[in-house]
C-alpha cells in the first residue's frame, strides 16, 4: 500500500515526479511516480548508497532485460527504464491488483478451479521466460498479483540467464525460505527447474494457505526444503498429484511448465476465476482502493506543489523589494493567478546520465 515519501527520497527520477512509496528493501525502493502525461507508473530504482556498485548495476540491468522478455500479458508493461543513470531506475505500469499472499490472508484458501488457473498462467509465464533462457529465481506468493485479466508475475531483481552470466558475491541474495529450490539453498547451478519447484510451493500455498516447508527459524525451513517432505496436507488427491512432482528434490525429475499446463486441464473459460466470485471480488475490492489511494496521493502532490510556487512567490516578492502592503491588489492578483494553477510545478529536467535502452546494436 502507498505510504508517504520519506525525507531523504529524490523528488525526481528522470522524466518521473515521486508520489509516494510501494514498498523498500535491502537492494532499492519502488515508487509510485508519475510522469510528464500524468501517466501512473511504479518506477523501481537502486539504493544510492549500492548504486556505484558494478555488480548491483549489471544485476539491475538483468532485472531490465527480464521484465522486457516477460511482456504485458504475463508480467507489468516496461512503460522506460535507465539503468546507467546515476541511480538506475526502470518504470512499469502500475498494476492495481493485489498480491496473491494478501488475497489469500484475507480470503483463505483458493478453490480448485482458481488454482488450476492460476498454475495454467504462471506455467505458460515461466515457459516464456526459460524460452529465453532467464531463469526467474524468486517465484513467491508476493511477487504474484492477481487481475481481473489475470496473474502477473513481477520481481526481477534476482532473474538471471541461465547461461553466459556469474555475478560477483556482492550481489549475492538469499532465496526466499521455502520457496527456493534444494539446489538454491545449496549453492548449485540453477536452471529453470527452480522456477517449478517454486511453482510448487505457490500452488500449495495458494490451495492450503500454509507453506509447504515450515520451520521455527530461516535454517529449519532450508533444512527441510532439502531434506523434508513438503506439507500437502488438505490438497485434494487430483491436484497433489499435479504439485507434488513440482517440489521434487531431484531437479530433472520436475516437470516441465508444458506438462504442467497440459495436466492442469484448464476449461476455456478459465478467466472467469478473476471475473467472477469470490477471487474476482477480492481483486476487484483491491483494485478500487488503489485507484482511491493514486487519486488521493496525486491530489496530495498537487496541494504541496501549489503551496511551493506561493512560498517561492512571496519569497520572489520578498527578494525584490516589493511592498506588499502598498500593493495590495496587485499582490493578490498575482497570488491568486498562481494558486489556481494547474500547471502542476515546474518539470522535471532530464537526467545527464540518461541513455537509449536498449543500447544500439554496433555497426
Amino acid at each position: 500500500m502507498p505510504t508517504p515519501l520519506a525525507h531523504d527520497d529524490p523528488v525526481t527520477l528522470g522524466p518521473y515526479r515521486l508520489v509516494a512509496r510501494l514498498g523498500s528493501g535491502g537492494m532499492g525502493t519502488v515508487y509510485m511516480a508519475r510522469g510528464v502525461g500524468g501517466r501512473t507508473v511504479a518506477l523501481k530504482t537502486t539504493h544510492a548508497r549500492i548504486a556505484t556498485d558494478p555488480g548491483i548495476r549489471a544485476r539491475f540491468r538483468l532485472e531490465v532485460d527480464a521484465a522486457r522478455v516477460i511482456g504485458d500479458r504475463f508480467g507489468a508493461r516496461v512503460v522506460d527504464a535507465d539503468p546507467f543513470a546515476e541511480t538506475p531506475w526502470l518504470a512499469t505500469e502500475f498494476v492495481l491488483g493485489p498480491a496473491l499472499d494478501e488475497t489469500v490472508l484475507g480470503t483463505g484458501p483458493l478453490p480448485e478451479r482458481s488454482v488450476r488457473a492460476l498454475g495454467a498462467a504462471l506455467c505458460s509465464a515461466l515457459d516464456q521466460l526459460h524460452r529465453s533462457d532467464v531463469v526467474h529465481r524468486d517465484l513467491k506468493p508476493s511477487n504474484i498479483l492477481l487481475t481481473a485479466y489475470g496473474p502477473k508475475v513481477i520481481d526481477f531483481g534476482i532473474a538471471r540467464p541461465e547461461h553466459g552470466l556469474t555475478l560477483t558475491t556482492t550481489c549475492q541474495t538469499p532465496v526466499t525460505p521455502g520457496y527456493g529450490a534444494p539446489e538454491q539453498v545449496l549453492g548449485r547451478r540453477v536452471t529453470p527447474a527452480a522456477d517449478v519447484f517454486s511453482l510448487g510451493a505457490v500452488l500449495a500455498y495458494a490451495l492450503t494457505g500454509q507453506r509447504a516447508f515450515e520451520g521455527s527459524h530461516v535454517a529449519v525451513v532450508q533444512y527441510a526444503v532439502v531434506h523434508g517432505e513438503p506439507r500437502l496436507d488438505g490438497v485434494e488427491p487430483q491436484l497433489r498429484a499435479l504439485v507434488e512432482p513440482c517440489l521434487a528434490k531431484d531437479p530433472a525429475a520436475r516437470p516441465q511448465p508444458a506438462e504442467i499446463v497440459r495436466a492442469m486441464d484448464v476449461s476455456k473459460r478459465a478467466d472467469r476465476a478473476w471475473k467472477r466470485g469470490r477471487l474476482a471480488d477480492a481483486i476487484k475490492e483491491r483494485e478500487t482502493g488503489a485507484a482511491r489511494m493514486t487519486t488521493d496521493a496525486t491530489a496530495q502532490l498537487l496541494r504541496a506543489r501549489r503551496a511551493l510556487t506561493r512560498r517561492r512567490l512571496l519569497a520572489g516578492l520578498s527578494t525584490t523589494g516589493v511592498v506588499v502592503a502598498a500593493g495590495g491588489g496587485t499582490t493578490a492578483w498575482l497570488l491568486g493567478t498562481t494558486g489556481g494553477s494547474t500547471g502542476g510545478g515546474p518539470k522535471a529536467a532530464p537526467s545527464p546520465f540518461r541513455r537509449r535502452w536498449p543500447p544500439p546494436r554496433p555497426g
